[in-house]
């Protein structure tokens, strides 16, 4: 089975987006080019309702993984998403060849227990094999302050661990608010992806956080992914 490369947004907030597009809009358009977008909501004492409800609205629109937590638990909740959702999309991918073959609405959870087996060991040795296209977004509004800290050790994390796969991986670190538009590149795609954490920057950008442009703005960055991949073909 041929996955092709799997692409993640992953973004990391801690509020209600206040300017710009509806960011659930924005994270179905990009869900519909082949993107999954996370959502981790940093939150304290709960976080509000508003926020909750965004950060869940977003992932599902995007066909990806949500989950709130606070600033402690961000490094295991980082590696874990960013590892479900690679296994959720090869198992659509797999849902998709058995509705093809059997022509028929079959699905991975019908089949038998012994060859539901075998497809999750399957799946567990693709997810280390699949190409990889990881771009992390980050909320830099003032709120976050106190957060990033615990951000930049979450990166950290998640450098080790992608490190360790078997696959090609490339990485890239966006932030917004940017000075001058929606969101900023920090961290072109780059196969290193100790870079994340290395170059985190350690100052907020302001107040505002427009959520939908920033991961519109973000998105540029696959195509541009996409064209310099063809070129090299």
């Amino acid at each position: 089975m041929n996955t092709g490369t799997i692409k993640q947004l992953l973004l990391l907030t801690d509020g209600c987006s206040n300017t710009g597009e509806d960011p659930a809009m924005m994270a179905a358009f990009a869900k519909r080019r082949g993107i999954t977008v996370n959502v981790i909501g940093i939150v304290d004492n709960g976080g509000s309702g508003a926020g909750l409800s965004e950060i869940e609205a977003i992932a599902r629109a995007g066909g990806g993984e949500s989950r709130i937590v606070q600033a402690a638990s961000l490094s295991e909740t980082v590696v874990n998403v960013t590892r479900q959702a690679m296994t959720g999309t090869i198992y659509s991918i797999i849902n998709e060849e058995l509705r093809g073959i059997l022509n028929k609405d079959t699905q991975v959870e019908a089949l038998p227990p012994a060859t539901r087996r075998e497809i999750a060991e399957k799946v567990e040795d693709i997810s280390e094999e699949a190409a990889l296209e990881l771009l992390v977004l980050t909320d830099m509004s003032a709120s976050m302050k106190m957060k990033l800290p615990a951000v930049k050790e979450a990166l950290y994390d998640l450098s080790m661990t992608m490190q360790s796969r078997m696959g090609p991986s490339s990485f890239s670190l966006w932030t917004f608010p940017g000075k001058y538009s929606a969101a900023e590149e920090q961290i072109g795609w780059t196969m290193h992806a100790g870079r994340l954490a290395d170059s985190f920057p350690q100052l907020v950008s302001g107040g505002i956080t427009p959520t939908g442009p920033a991961i519109r703005q973000a998105l540029s960055s696959f195509m541009e992914m996409d064209e310099y991949n063809e070129k090299s073909i």
